[in-house]
């Protein structure tokens, strides 16, 4: 589906992705693992078609986005829905508004027909009946559920998630990390989930590839991923493990 091949992104003097090569099955939740500020979010938004590389290609279905420009570029971003970091929301908008955004941009259809398919996605993120809603009304999760209904609302062969359970505390990322997870279920689509949180990365992962110092340094699967003998991933579990252990000892 998705076949990244010696990517390259500098901001002035910093060099942020240094030749990335990986390869994203269809069909199948591909997590991108790394510490913040590794790059994860350039990297995602030279998937969309966001930023332009200063060398390397993406190629979605065999085609090199990084060479589309104007309408074939707009035209192979519909095949994406993005769930923005925190959700950002239009906060002037309501929940259906919010939701309906994509459909009032991209389609011709008539309003009856955009207000159903709005209630059909909240009811998928469940969140049933809240169209009239503001965001200011609504949970850190819930927003990331009205989020996830923006992202599925023209129906996208891809979805990418940048840091879905960012600043939630673990029951409502937990919660965040199961709804990815019926929804890939039930959608079969191909999910990229960018995060720097290991729990998540096991939880809703088919395949995790680790991004440091701007390259794939190891993927697979998450069996395979605890199991690396790669000293920057032992190195990255190991400290999960250790604040893990912090944040027993100071709920004890």
């Amino acid at each position: 589906m998705i076949e990244i091949r010696q990517l390259h992104k500098s901001f002035g003097k910093q060099n942020v992705l240094n030749g990335v090569d990986i390869l994203i099955p269809q069909g199948q939740t591909t997590v991108i693992l790394g510490t913040s500020g590794g790059g994860k979010s350039v990297l995602l938004k030279h998937i969309i078609g966001l930023l332009r590389p200063e060398r390397g290609e993406i190629r979605i279905d065999g085609i090199d986005i990084t060479r589309l420009k104007g309408k074939d570029l707009n035209e192979m971003r519909k095949k994406f829905g993005m769930l923005f970091q925190e959700a950002a929301l239009f906060d002037s908008m309501n929940v259906g508004d919010n939701v309906a955004f994509p459909l009032r941009e991209h389609t011709k259809l008539k309003e009856v027909d955009i207000r159903s398919i709005v209630a059909q996605k909240l009811e998928q993120v469940e969140l049933p009946g809240v169209e009239e809603k503001m965001p200011s009304e609504l949970s850190g999760g819930m927003k990331r559920r009205v989020g996830l209904a923006r992202a599925l609302a023209l129906d996208p062969e891809i979805v990418l998630f940048d840091e879905p359970t960012s600043g939630l505390d673990p029951l409502l990322a937990e919660a965040i990390e199961e709804l990815i997870i019926e929804t890939h279920r039930r959608l079969g689509r191909t999910f990229v989930v960018i995060t720097h949180d290991i729990h998540t990365a096991f939880h809703v992962a088919h395949k995790i590839a680790m991004l440091h110092e701007g390259r794939i340094v190891e993927e697979g699967s998450p069996g395979a991923f605890r199991r690396s003998l790669n000293p920057v991933v032992q190195a990255f579990l190991a400290r999960d493990e250790h604040k893990e252990e912090k944040n027993e000892r100071r709920q004890g």
